[in-house]
C-alpha cells in the first residue's frame, strides 16, 4: 500500500480538544504537519518554513491568524502565504516561494479532526450523531500496529467471543449473522438485525422493556482506515454510534481514534460507556500488538469463509479504491503540465 495512494484520503491526525492556538504538530504517512485553531479557523500545514525548513510547531500563533517561525521570524497569514521578514525589514518584497505547504482539506467531526494531503477519492462516512445524543471520546491509543488489520478487526465480528470474553464477548454466540451489505462510491455499508440482551436499557430495570431485545448493526466503511458501526435498538428506541479509524503516522506507528455518539443512555452513564469501549478497545490491541503481517489484499493469501463477508469486502474495497487512486495519479503525471486547470499548489480548505 504506497502512501503516495493513501494521500487521496481522508484521515483522523488528532481529537478536536488538542488543536488549540498553540501549533500542534502530527504524524500521517511519515510526513509532519502543524495544525492551528483560533477565530480565523481550524488551519493546517506541512510543519516546514520555507526558509530553513524549521519546523512551525517550534513557533507560536499571533493575535491576526499568522504563525511565526520561530528560527527567524517569518510570518505566514492564514492563507499560508509570508507577509513579513523580519530581517529584510518592513515593506521588503517577499520571494514568491515563501509560502506553507496547505492540504487538500481539513475538517473537524465527531470530535477528531480529519486531513486529506491530496484531493480526497472518497468522502467521508456519516458521522451526524443521533438525535439529543451524547458524545465522547476515547483518548487515542499509539500502537505499533497495522492500520488495516486494526480495521478489519473492528469489521471483524466472528473473534467477540474471543477476544471480548471479559468484556461483551458471550459464550456460544459464535455464529456470524448473515449480512445485506450494498456498495457506496468506494466502500459498503453492512446490515444485520438480531435479537440481544440489552443489559444497558434504563428500561429494562423499571420493567418496562424485556431483557431480550431486537437491535439492527450497521456497518460503514470507507478507505483506507475509516469505519462506523451504527447500533440501533429497535425495541428501546435508542442508537449508538461509534467511530473507529487509525492515522498511519509512519515508521510502523498507528494512533487509533474511538468516538462514540448515544442517545441510548443518559448522559450520566457516558463516563463508564467511555471506561468499557476503552476496555474493549485493550483486548482488542493486544492481540494486534502481536501480528506481525500487514492485511494482505490479495483474496487467495489467506483462508477465508461466509462468516467473513464484511471483511472480504475491505480486502476488496481497499483493493479498488487503491487502483483507482493510481491510475488517476498516472493520468495526472502524463497530462502537460502548461494544460492543466490549477496549478500543484492550490488548495482549498474547509473548517
Amino acid at each position: 500500500m504506497t502512501s503516495e495512494a493513501m494521500r487521496h484520503a481522508w484521515h483522523p491526525v488528532a481529537l478536536s480538544t488538542e488543536i488549540g492556538a498553540l501549533p500542534t504538530q502530527v504524524w500521517l504517512l511519515g510526513e509532519a504537519w502543524a495544525l492551528v485553531r483560533d477565530d480565523f479557523g481550524l488551519r493546517a500545514f506541512v510543519d516546514r518554513c520555507p526558509h530553513r525548513l524549521a519546523p512551525l510547531t517550534a513557533g507560536r500563533l499571533c493575535g491576526d491568524g499568522s504563525i511565526q517561525c520561530g528560527y527567524h521570524g517569518w510570518q505566514f497569514d492564514v492563507t499560508g502565504s509570508c507577509t513579513f521578514i523580519p530581517a529584510l525589514g518592513v515593506g521588503a518584497t517577499v520571494p514568491p516561494r515563501a509560502r506553507l505547504t496547505s492540504p487538500a482539506a481539513v475538517v473537524d467531526s465527531a470530535g477528531i479532526v480529519w486531513l486529506a494531503p491530496e484531493s480526497p477519492v472518497a468522502s467521508l462516512p456519516e458521522m451526524t450523531a443521533p438525535p439529543g445524543g451524547h458524545i465522547g471520546t476515547l483518548v487515542p491509543s499509539r500502537a505499533p500496529v497495522d492500520p488495516g488489520e486494526m480495521i478489519d478487526n473492528f469489521l471483524d465480528v466472528a473473534h467477540f467471543p474471543f477476544v471480548h470474553a471479559a468484556t461483551f464477548g458471550l459464550e456460544g454466540s459464535d455464529a456470524v449473522e448473515d449480512y445485506e451489505i450494498s456498495h457506496t462510491e468506494f466502500g459498503f455499508i453492512g446490515v444485520t438485525e438480531h435479537e440481544f440482551a440489552n443489559h444497558e436499557d434504563p428500561g429494562v430495570k423499571a420493567g418496562i422493556r424485556p431483557l431480550r431485545q431486537r437491535r439492527r448493526m450497521t456497518y460503514e466503511y470507507v478507505p483506507p482506515y475509516i469505519a462506523t458501526l451504527r447500533l440501533d435498538y429497535i425495541d428501546a428506541n435508542g442508537s449508538n454510534l461509534i467511530v473507529f479509524a487509525v492515522q498511519p503516522e509512519g515508521g510502523g506507528s498507528s494512533r487509533v481514534y474511538t468516538s462514540l455518539q448515544r442517545n441510548d443512555v443518559p448522559a450520566e452513564a457516558m463516563p463508564d460507556a467511555l471506561v468499557f469501549e476503552q476496555r474493549v478497545l485493550e483486548e482488542d490491541l493486544a492481540i494486534q500488538r502481536r501480528m506481525s503481517t500487514t492485511m494482505p489484499l490479495e483474496l487467495t493469501a489467506e483462508v477465508h469463509t461466509r462468516a467473513d463477508r464484511l471483511t472480504i469486502e475491505l480486502r476488496r474495497c481497499l483493493a479498488r479504491f487503491l487502483a483507482v487512486v493510481r491510475t488517476e495519479e498516472t493520468v495526472i503525471a502524463e497530462v502537460p503540465s502548461s494544460s492543466r486547470n490549477a496549478p500543484h499548489g492550490a488548495r482549498e480548505i474547509l473548517d
